[in-house]
């Protein structure tokens, strides 16, 4: 729509190029003011900006508390114009030592725990900065970083923290943007200290070299880390890759020879209740064969007990089997993406991250050593002027008593500089004591050491880079790892064999039973081989359709109409004498499509599958078990064709019939054996489809079920031919289902 009032600004811009223009707009916003970190104080806009609205609230670490609503009120007022709920989140996991290595931020009151639970209202909880917030701010206040206005103009804040701590790689960060992510685990402060020491003595070190310094991630909620050494050099080589982190568990024996399993620490950011949860549902869909029970006995510590089904259950094995199916081992991404030290987004190695903060310390330590002698200077010429004072007393009283303005006389009698002379008229009457102008040269004498030193460090790299270093080891003696909070929580074990596989089905109870399945797909089993139905009932307009004899141990193959084969695990079937379940609710099966086959898995043993459009294929049955519920494609399928049959091989010849009633029998070795495809024609049709297909051992003839009876016809060859001919009439008395059985 056009503003005639304003044609002058209307500009004809195509509809893709605005929307593209407004996204990137968007894209930027998000990637530089709200999900990336930045390389040299490791935070993030919000956290920034929630640290230096409690330094203005005066929350220094030896303060007391004030309410997270007054703090959260300042940041969202003065500095982020965004919601309430999403600053007060951040301040949360900023006081959280579960979920971050070293808290900025010590919270007073419930702020939520590892169970998942939210932290209580931000107006029941208080909220002050720690010592590591107070390193993250040191020197602030001393121009060391640069300042910007903030949203509404009113006010300033720090683009980045001076951060004599190296917040980054100690505390990580995770953030998703648009079309980008990061994700940087947690590490020990004591580790990279070693790290940047090393870096600062050898600036060309390898990341190698560095990695044997800081050997990986140190997580706030322990665990151990299994990955390989190779894969862990890799990641932190290239910037991306992960972690593999495991529950620290221990065997606590019991009476009579039996044991239970203590889990004392869980992997990093996992929810304890919803872990629990996560058991006890595998529990009841017995998909834990050799746990019996977990009880969950945590107080401040963790204190997870698993007791296994029997007490000669390898406890190794046992855990294993958790480790696969549950969070108590999970992957930790490594995506050292962030923001470098001119706001470009990109991924970093270690090595660039620690050259990256060194170098941002070394410019913290330019900034701050000028301001400092810019105030030494500054401080000097007033003493300066002090002294001049302190050697003419009587001359200075009597050209205050006779001038009403004595300030350009005095620096025209004494030579003095405007600061000089407005430092001596604000001066008390009780700084001319003789004890004042002893202080006075002494303060003179500390200060001219003090910059002459500083002089010396401006213009020597090698003396600034001693300092650093000389910053960065007292740093490490604060987070030693002989401390509370700067021990190592993480350990390190070997990594796992791959090639070990646990049979669970060997662990599962041997027992017989029946399997019934309906027409509609109705699924149970009962205990014991029955001989008849007797006893079997089905849901009104449905009957039974399979019947088999199975063991609990045994694995049952079902074959649908859309070419795929699903697995189903006897032992977990719904057992009793209802109407069991829909297999629809074991497998994903969709309700078009229709079960063909359901048998008991042989491995050894081949099978011959087909079409309606007459194509088929021998295939090994080891190659068609699914490992996930959303089964096997086996059987690709033509234009408006589905799955009509799938057989045992069992002979030496292939029986083929047609909607037509035509049957063709040609040799077995005419068809080829494949893991996947249409396969090749069986028989040809000028109307109708495949109906049936079977195999047979030619000499004993062709054998079929009609009636509730079985059919024998031994001569049958004017039905032999060649495969994909069309075949004869079928012999007399054929079942007028056009199934062999």
């Amino acid at each position: 729509m056009r503003n005639t009032a304003n044609s002058s600004e209307i500009r004809d811009i195509g509809f893709a190029k605005a929307l593209g223009e407004r996204y990137l707009a968007y894209a930027l916003s998000t990637i530089m003011s709200r999900s990336l970190p930045d390389v040299r104080d490791g935070l993030k806009p919000v956290h920034r900006r929630l640290l230096h609205a409690m330094r203005e609230l005066h929350l220094d670490p030896g303060s007391g508390y004030k309410k997270c609503a007054r703090v959260v009120g300042d940041v969202i007022g003065k500095y982020h114009p965004h919601g309430d709920v999403a600053v007060y989140d951040a301040l949360v996991r900023l006081a959280q030592s579960f979920a971050v290595r070293y808290p900025p931020i010590d919270g007073q009151g419930n702020f939520g725990n590892v169970d998942g639970d939210n932290a209580a209202a931000m107006r029941y909880t208080e909220a002050r900065l720690t010592e590591v917030a107070r390193l993250l701010l040191e020197g602030i206040d001393e121009d060391a970083v640069d300042f910007r206005t903030t949203y509404d103009g009113e006010a300033v804040e720090p683009v980045v923290l001076p951060a004599n701590f190296p917040n980054l790689l100690a505390n990580g960060a995770s953030g998703i943007a648009v079309g980008m992510a990061t994700n940087i685990p947690p590490h020990n402060v004591d580790e990279i200290a070693v790290a940047l020491l090393h870096l600062i003595k050898f600036p060309k070190a390898t990341v190698a070299k560095l990695v044997e310094c800081m050997p990986g991630p140190d997580f706030p909620s322990g665990g151990i880390l299994v990955e390989e050494p190779a894969s862990i050099l890799e990641a932190y080589r290239t910037g991306r890759g992960s972690f593999r982190l495991r529950a620290r568990w221990e065997v606590e024996k019991r009476d009579r020879g039996s044991y239970q399993i203590l889990v004392t620490e869980i992997p990093y950011q996992v929810p304890k209740a919803r872990l629990i949860q996560k058991i006890a549902d595998l529990l009841h869909e017995k998909k834990l064969p050799l746990l019996e029970n977990i009880r969950d006995e945590s107080d401040e510590t963790i204190r997870l007990l698993f007791e296994p089904r029997s007490r000669n259950v390898d406890p190794a094995v046992l855990m294993e089997s958790l480790f696969r199916q549950t969070d108590l081992e999970v992957r930790i991404g490594l995506n050292l993406n962030v923001l470098d030290g001119v706001g470009v987004p990109r991924v970093m190695d270690l090595r660039e991250a620690l050259q990256a903060y060194l170098d941002h310390r070394h410019d913290v330590l330019l900034r701050r050593s000028k301001f400092r002698l810019g105030k030494i200077e500054e401080r000097l010429e007033i003493l300066e002027g002090y002294r001049i004072v302190y050697l003419n007393l009587d001359k200075l009283i009597r050209i205050l008593r006779k001038e009403d303005e004595p300030k350009k006389p005095l620096m025209k009698a004494f030579k003095l500089s405007d600061l000089q002379a407005e430092a001596i008229l604000n001066m008390r009457l009780r700084a001319l004591r003789r004890l004042e102008e002893k202080r006075i040269g002494e303060e003179f004498d500390r200060l001219s050491k003090e910059g002459r030193n500083l002089r010396a460090l401006l213009k020597d790299k090698a003396k600034r880079w001693k300092a650093i270093a000389n910053e960065i080891a007292e740093l490490r003696k604060s987070f030693s790892k002989k401390t509370a909070l700067g021990r190592r929580r993480t350990s390190f074990d070997m990594a796992p064999v791959e090639a070990v596989d646990i049979d669970f089905e060997t662990m599962i109870e041997k027992e017989p039973i029946t399997v019934f399945c309906s027409e509609k797909g109705w699924i149970r089993a009962m205990k014991g081989h029955l001989a008849d139905e007797k006893g079997v009932k089905y849901k009104e307009g449905d009957g039974p359709k399979f019947t088999l004899h199975a063991e609990t141990t045994d694995r049952l193959l079902l074959f649908a109409s859309n070419g795929r084969f699903y697995t189903l695990s006897a032992d977990r079937l719904p057992r009793g004498r209802g109407h069991g379940e829909p297999v629809r609710l074991l497998v994903d099966l969709g309700n078009e499509d229709a079960i063909l086959a359901l048998f008991v898995h042989t491995p050894e043993a081949k099978l011959l599958v087909a079409s309606s459009d007459g194509r088929g294929f021998v295939t090994e049955e080891a190659g068609v078990v699914a490992q996930t519920r959303a089964g096997k494609q086996v059987l690709n399928l033509g234009k408006d064709a589905v799955a009509r049959a799938c057989t045992r091989v069992a002979g030496n010849h292939v029986a083929v019939i047609g909607e037509n009633r035509k049957l063709l029998i040609f040799p077995l070795k005419d068809l080829p054996e494949m893991g996947r495809g249409r396969g090749n024609i069986l028989q040809r049709y000028q109307k109708g489809r495949l109906s049936d297909v079977t195999t047979l051992v030619l000499k004993e003839g062709l054998t079929w079920q009609s009636g509730g009876r079985t059919r024998n016809e031994p001569d049958i060859k004017d039905w032999i031919g060649k495969r994909s001919g069309a075949g004869r009439i079928a012999p007399k008395g054929f079942a007028k289902s056009n199934r062999f059985g």
